[in-house]
């Protein structure tokens, strides 16, 4: 049996290489020089790992990306130019590249480079390869998001599915386990879903994301801070398919997650607000008290956060004023409509008051958007796994 698995992940391995080759090219030996090994490089190596997922967790991604070129270099000096861990480095960086706007193309080139290295790395027996098939798998997710951002939709899905195939193989064969599986498909899950959301798609995004919140559940638990954003990027996609219940709920739930966590005042109050956007793009009077509550509960954050929470504390205000006029010109207009009909005079009047101040200037005197039926918050493009440690993460 074992001899079997050995043969399939063998041949397996075959496709693995014609898939991440570049252009076909002559192996390079991968004899490390004695003086590559000794252990000060690979003591710097450690230390740069960890500092780049301590800076990535705490969204410090321009130190980050400092900490994974260093990694790039002492990976080259410990373990060779055609090392599998040099494509896993290269990989890492391209990961680090991506939490940064704009920066996808770079993104995409790292990972190519990745796919050189890994070429080169790859040489019979297949026998212990294992490290290269997950750095495959990390290699292909990686290389969709980028492309994602690119919006190469085409090619994205491409490499998704590739890395959906082999870390399918990979289990079955008893090379991951069944938990590793299941992060592993959490972060894959959640790119497919934002491939078909960067596609305006939302009908088939919306299992996608049901999915990868699941996966992120079962793995890392109902109320871990990883469920947020993509309770927040589910919400997103439920409202802009008019699902509004379904999204104050997915909001609420992030909400309390947020809130058991110990947030800055800034943090519980973005998400207090989340929630009372929401309930406003509704345009449904059942939600008005939460609007409420939640607009409150945001300003409550704010009052004491400095000049910055000032700031916001103010723009919140303002939005929740125009809300309280536009509710209360509402339930005017509500009972007009009972008493006189809707093609009463007074009534119409009424209900061009509701249509002026739904379009009112803010203080700031920009035009106000029409509310309803529009995503009152960006589910952003992955705030991932930190990069440092490409195969342990699965970056999103």
């Amino acid at each position: 049996m074992q001899e079997e698995q050995e043969t399939h992940i063998s041949n397996h391995l075959d496709e693995i290489v014609a898939a991440v080759s570049i252009t076909p090219r002559k192996k390079i030996q991968n004899k490390l020089p004695q003086t590559a090994l000794f252990h000060p490089p690979r003591e710097k190596l450690q230390l740069c790992e960890e500092k780049a997922k301590s800076y990535s967790s705490s969204h410090n991604y321009k130190q980050a990306i400092q900490e994974l070129v260093r990694c790039v270099a002492l990976t080259r000096i410990c373990y060779g130019d055609s090392h599998w861990k040099l494509a896993e480095a290269y990989v890492n960086l391209a990961q680090g590249y991506l939490q940064l706007k704009g920066l996808s193309l770079q993104a995409k080139q790292h990972v190519e480079k990745a796919q050189e290295i890994l070429t080169n790395s790859i040489e019979p027996p297949y026998n212990d390869n294992t490290d290269v098939f997950k750095c495959s798998v990390e290699l292909f997710h990686t290389m969709g998001r980028a492309l994602i951002s690119l919006q190469k939709f085409k090619e994205a899905s491409e490499n998704l599915a590739k890395a959906e195939r082999l870390t399918k193989e990979l289990l079955q064969c008893g090379r991951i386990i069944k938990e590793e599986w299941i992060e592993i498909q959490a972060q894959l899950k959640l790119s497919w879903a934002r491939l078909y959301q960067g596609q305006k798609k939302s009908k088939e995004a919306l299992p996608y994301y049901q999915e990868a919140l699941e996966y992120i559940e079962s793995s890392k638990g109902e109320k871990s801070l990883e469920c947020v954003p993509v309770l927040r990027e589910l919400a997103g996609v439920e409202q802009a398919l008019g699902f509004h219940n379904s999204c104050i709920n997915h909001l609420l739930q992030a909400h309390l997650i947020v809130l058991n966590k110990y947030p800055s005042q800034e943090e519980a109050a973005n998400s207090a607000h989340f929630v009372a956007q929401a309930a406003v793009a509704s345009g449904r009077p059942e939600h008005h008290d939460a609007a409420e509550q939640y607009f409150q509960e945001s300003m409550a954050n704010l009052k004491d956060a400095g000049e910055m929470g000032r700031a916001k504390f103010l723009l919140i205000q303002d939005e929740f004023c125009h809300f309280l006029k536009v509710t209360g010109q509402e339930e005017c207009l509500q009972i007009q409509t009972l008493l006189y009909g809707p093609q009463d005079r007074r009534t119409l009047a009424t209900q061009q008051t509701v249509d002026v101040l739904s379009k009112a200037p803010d203080v700031g005197g920009k035009p106000r958007q029409a509310q309803k039926g529009k995503p009152v918050f960006c589910p952003a493009v992955p705030q991932h796994a930190a990069p440092g440690k490409a195969r342990a993460n699965a970056a999103v």
